[in-house]
């Protein structure tokens, strides 16, 4: 007895030439591991300084990983700067103080 197999004989595959054979992708989409836009929605907060730091935001889409953390940075120092101006805007005069000075 004889345990080979002859090769199966049928239709041959049709050929196919390799550029049908190419997946259409979208730009910037092709790499699985290429920075995605998060595509999360920003609501303006009507100060437009507090505005323009959120959208810049943005720009994180288009960096790797890595190059995120520079523009976290940069966005948080910008809000932390933009608060610490609240604070010292100049308010009214505080009243006289009287310790120490008695005549």
């Amino acid at each position: 007895m004889n345990d080979s197999v002859p090769p199966a004989e049928g239709p041959a595959e049709p050929s196919v030439p390799e550029t049908a054979l190419e997946t259409v992708v979208e730009p910037g989409y092709d790499d699985p591991a290429a920075p995605a836009p998060l595509n999360v929605p920003r609501v303006p907060t009507g100060d437009a300084e507090v505005d323009a730091r959120l959208d810049r935001l943005g720009d994180a889409d288009h960096l790797a990983t890595d190059g995120h953390v520079q523009v976290y940075e940069d966005v948080h120092r910008g809000l932390r700067d933009t608060l610490t101006a609240l604070d010292a805007r100049p308010g009214p005069p505080a009243p006289p103080t009287t310790y120490g000075n008695r005549s």
